[in-house]
């Protein structure tokens, strides 16, 4: 677990994103990382208010003070994250993007299948397993963020979107990334926090691993045919939508490599090996200073802050 001396107060930043004048493609002349990554608006929303939920159910089972505020920084942290999103579903909708489909099986997942009561089964509703299902799904959470938290690091040290980039949506999810990475120990801290020892919670964690990761690269991959498939005027892109996710997953990693707009398939196949070392833990998987810095240069992190100033 990270260190008192190592640790800064999580705190959520109260943004806001003008996304009426950018494009469709906001990647210039990259309509498959465009797509690959405006799926992200469709599928976040409806997991990161889940993790506020389940969040807020686990506050009364942490002893120690400290991770407790970090977990209330990140739960504030992640209701803004999705409410963004939200917001910029509308700029999807301005292209006739659709997006309910998608959307619905977003909502399937976190709001059905990783309920409370999953499919309304009254027997996770019983204290014992009650609790049990919860550790579960905060174990979830820890997995899904070692994703969030590489991106970040990627995000923040890759100059594609810089430089390609529309620069209002690439504040969005760079603000965004940023903010994952400086809360990236917060749910693997958790998760180790309510584990009653350190095999358990090393086997569980290589087990949701082994579910996580799969089902991450697939949402990946439908958000992007979601919104490929819409969008006729790029042909080739149009095309790639309807193939399989092995030829995805191929032009993924030429895509980063030809581009740095994109992650490369190779890089988030070695950040999840990284994972199964006994030693792991995700201090090392970024640079606190280095999200600090940029939300110091980000326009809307910028302008979220002089706004709390006034009002204060």
């Amino acid at each position: 677990m990270t260190t008192t001396s190592e640790r800064h107060q999580i705190k959520a930043r109260r943004v806001q994103f003008d996304l009426s004048e950018t494009p469709l493609h906001w990647l210039r002349d990259d309509p498959f990382g465009t797509h690959l990554i405006n799926g992200i608006h469709m599928l976040l929303p409806a997991g990161e208010f889940w993790f506020c939920r389940v969040y807020n159910r686990a506050l009364p089972l942490i002893t120690d003070p400290q991770l407790r505020a970090d977990v209330e920084g990140f739960i504030r942290q992640e209701a803004i994250h999705a409410r963004v999103h939200v917001g910029a579903q509308d700029y999807l909708h301005k292209y006739d993007m659709d997006t309910e489909a998608f959307i619905a099986r977003a909502n399937l997942l976190f709001g059905k299948l990783l309920s409370d009561a999953p499919l309304g089964m009254p027997a996770l509703q019983r204290k014992f397993l009650e609790k049990h299902w919860l550790i579960l799904r905060v174990g979830v959470i820890a997995a899904i963020e070692h994703f969030t938290g590489l991106l970040g690091d990627w995000a923040l040290n890759h100059k594609g979107w810089e430089k390609n980039g529309d620069p209002v949506m690439t504040d969005l999810f760079t603000w965004h990334l940023a903010e994952e990475v400086e809360h990236r120990t917060v749910a693997f801290d958790l998760f180790e926090h309510l584990c009653k020892t350190q095999l358990g919670f090393y086997i569980s964690r290589q087990v949701l691993m082994a579910a996580i990761f799969p089902l991450f690269i697939y949402f990946l991959s439908d958000g992007f045919r979601h919104l490929a498939s819409q969008d006729k005027d790029s042909k080739a892109t149009y095309k790639l939508a309807r193939q399989s996710l092995v030829r995805i997953l191929i032009e993924l990693e030429r895509n980063g490599r030809r581009t740095d707009n994109v992650p490369t398939f190779s890089f988030l196949v070695a950040g999840t090996l990284r994972w199964l070392s006994p030693r792991f833990h995700p201090e090392t998987e970024g640079d606190t200073q280095q999200a600090l810095d940029y939300m110091a240069r980000s326009p809307a992190a910028q302008a979220a802050a002089a706004q709390a100033a006034a009002l204060h």
